[in-house]
């Protein structure tokens, strides 16, 4: 990753001599995604309200930095801002998984508030960091995509599943399934070839990869709601006059607003679009659903002993 990050610096550096009001932003998911939508709707507003002094080049479907990459890279300069998973760092904070735990936030009235208790902590954490916030967005309520029915957890039993972050991977193994990495752009591939058998992600994941070439079954777990954030380089932001600041900063509170709304419109038709390619789309079987939920339930004890005082807040906050 080290080179990879190295190597691009190498060219951006080049190519931003001469532009220093050219901010160059890796997005996560192909331009068909509604999220890689909402930031070139950002990219577009910064620009019209900055008159073009700003601009912000988005290059998406991973392509510019894998998600591991992008925290790090967007820290160095490597880009200026870049759009990343908020579990991807799980690892480094369980703060940034909150989002992830099963079941504590299904329903996006639920996850919305739960988004609101723990961004300002996510924005301290970040600062720290040399990096700023600019908005989050959700994804779609996780569901579970196998290739034969399953009625309770045994019948996922040594399946090789999907993780995508810490959370994800931790879930897999109270499932008694076993974890494995997978970043998006690969999972068609890894169907294919066995890497995997069986995932636990969203509708719109399933149909940026086209699922129906691969699995058949689709149940609507509604697990979590993810959220993916926009994170710039602070340094860059601070060079910036103060206007243009305020213009990222609002924009981004619009693409957050964007974000919610178009995330809960977006869900009904992406799981029909599952549908209406030949997948059984249904609701957990109940045997199945009883055990996840004690699967979320300890993960949420978990979650808590490792989160310390600052996930007690947010818990508070987000129960009251």
């Amino acid at each position: 990753m080290k080179k990879t990050l190295l190597c691009l610096a190498a060219t951006l550096a080049v190519g931003g001599a001469h532009a220093a009001t050219t901010w160059t932003m890796t997005a996560e998911q192909p331009d068909a995604n509604y999220l890689t939508q909402n930031v070139r709707q950002f990219a577009d507003d910064v620009k019209a309200a900055t008159q073009g002094a700003l601009q912000i080049n988005v290059t998406s479907n991973s392509t510019l930095l894998k998600r591991p990459e992008v925290k790090r890279g967007v820290q160095q300069g490597v880009v200026q801002i870049g759009e990343v998973l908020v579990s991807a760092m799980g690892n480094e904070d369980p703060m940034f998984e909150i989002d992830s735990v099963p079941f504590l936030a299904s329903s996006f009235d639920e996850s919305e508030k739960l988004w609101k208790a723990t961004r300002p902590l996510l924005a301290q954490r970040l600062d720290k960091q040399g990096v700023v916030l600019i908005y989050g967005s959700p994804w779609p309520p996780q569901g579970i995509y196998t290739k034969k029915p399953v009625a309770r957890l045994a019948d996922l039993a040594g399946t090789r599943f999907r993780a995508y972050s810490a959370s994800t991977s931790r879930m897999a193994s109270l499932m008694g399934a076993v974890p494995t990495t997978v970043q998006t752009p690969e999972v068609p591939q890894a169907f294919s070839t066995g890497v995997i058998d069986a995932m636990l992600t969203s509708p719109a994941t399933g149909v940026d990869t086209q699922a129906w070439d691969y699995v058949k079954y689709y149940y609507d777990a509604q697990a979590f709601i993810p959220q993916s954030f926009v994170i710039a380089n602070k340094r860059a932001f601070k060079r910036l006059p103060e206007a243009a600041q305020k213009a990222v900063l609002e924009a981004g509170a619009r693409a957050e607003a964007r974000g919610w709304k178009t995330a809960r419109a977006k869900t009904d038709e992406l799981t029909q679009t599952l549908a209406s390619h030949g997948m059984a789309v249904e609701p957990l079987p109940p045997e199945l659903a009883r055990e996840l939920k004690a699967v979320g339930e300890t993960m949420v004890k978990e979650w808590q002993a490792k989160a310390g005082a600052d996930g007690k807040q947010v818990l508070d906050a987000y129960r009251r």
